[in-house]
């Protein structure tokens, strides 16, 4: 099988940079024969290349594990919704707030660009599958798009994506129709020659996703508004933002970036955080000064406050002093006395 990839461009906003995830523990895996894989995918995604006639599809595969497996997938980002599904075996499994082991018939949802992991921190024997479908947004309070493709009735699919965005389970156990739906998408992958196998393929996500309408489309199932709220955009953004903290932030930017207007970013920072944006900036920009003043003492400290994106060494020294009672060299001279062992 062929693990190409074609590279596209990720997704930027003003500095936060959101890369689907490439696999490369996986293909490593794959490579030193200590697993089965296979896959058809697109864009940055490894596996055979899928072809028009499943745009929106980025990405369908497997892995089959029968020994004990010395990698994980460590927390990382999908651009679209992702279901995973164990046939067999236990598999650690992180997303969000939630931990568990995966045991044979489990099913996850993924929302678009939410944080998971695979792997605590190895992932465990057995077969596993996925399913991406690229549904055009990134950010949460954003409206799904379905490819055109996708058969269920407007009424049935409006349901089923309002279960999807507004639920806050995500871990679902199922059942033999599932189970068989996934050992049918096995075969169609394996069989794929150059795309021939683009109808039937199509044909097994739609059948999925009704069987998902069907497990999910319950009395007491409990939707939740606020789960595509724009907070939860701003919420993605700030955690997010100490990684990019050497961009030229504004307000505006930020709540560009966030996909909000100023006003509402503004508000939802302040709920968020008890501060406001600016406010906000400053004490990450602040707290990733003090870490590497102490753990990086190759770096001058200009180079410290360029990088944790202060215009200048001598804003950075006032507003580090301003708060820490001290400038950065002698809260440096200081930490080190206390810890020598990080000189």
């Amino acid at each position: 099988m062929k693990v190409n990839k074609i590279n596209i461009e990720p997704y930027k906003a003003y500095g936060v940079v959101y890369h689907a995830d490439t696999c490369l523990p996986l293909l490593d895996a794959f490579n030193r024969k200590k697993i089965k894989f296979k896959a058809l995918a697109r864009h940055t995604y490894p596996g055979d290349r899928l072809d028009e006639n499943t745009l929106g599809l980025n990405s369908i595969g497997y892995w089959d594990a029968s020994e004990p497996q010395d990698w994980g997938l460590d927390w990382h980002r999908n651009e679209g919704i992702e279901f995973h599904f164990l046939e067999s075996g236990t598999m650690p499994y992180a997303q969000e707030n939630k931990e568990v082991l995966l045991t044979p018939n489990h099913l996850t949802i993924t929302h678009p660009w939410e944080a998971h992991k695979v792997g605590n921190p190895y992932v465990g024997m057995g077969k596993f599958y996925w399913v991406i479908i690229d549904l055009g947004v990134r950010r949460p309070h954003q409206e799904w798009v379905w490819p055109d493709w996708v058969t269920l009735v407007p009424k049935d699919l409006d349901r089923l994506t309002a279960i999807l965005r507004q639920n806050e389970k995500s871990i679902w156990k199922t059942d033999q129709k599932v189970r068989d739906c996934f050992v049918r998408i096995n075969k169609a992958i394996d069989t794929d020659v150059n795309g021939s196998s683009a109808s039937r393929i199509r044909l097994l996500v739609n059948y999925l996703l009704i069987l998902l309408f069907d497990l999910l489309n319950t009395e007491d199932i409990v939707l939740n508004e606020k789960l595509t709220d724009s907070s939860r955009s701003v919420k993605f953004f700030l955690d997010e933002l100490g990684n990019n903290l050497s961009e030229n932030w504004t307000v505006e930017l930020m709540a560009e970036s966030a996909g909000v207007g100023v006003t509402r970013f503004t508000h939802h920072c302040k709920r968020l955080t008890n501060v406001t944006p600016m406010r906000y900036l400053m004490m990450k920009r602040l707290n990733l000064s003090k870490r590497m003043l102490l753990e990086n003492q190759e770096l001058t400290i200009a180079e410290i406050a360029y990088t944790c994106g202060f215009a200048t060494s001598q804003y950075f020294a006032t507003v580090f002093k301003k708060h820490e009672k001290c400038s950065p060299k002698a809260y440096r001279l200081k930490l080190t006395e206390e810890n020598p062992e990080c000189v």
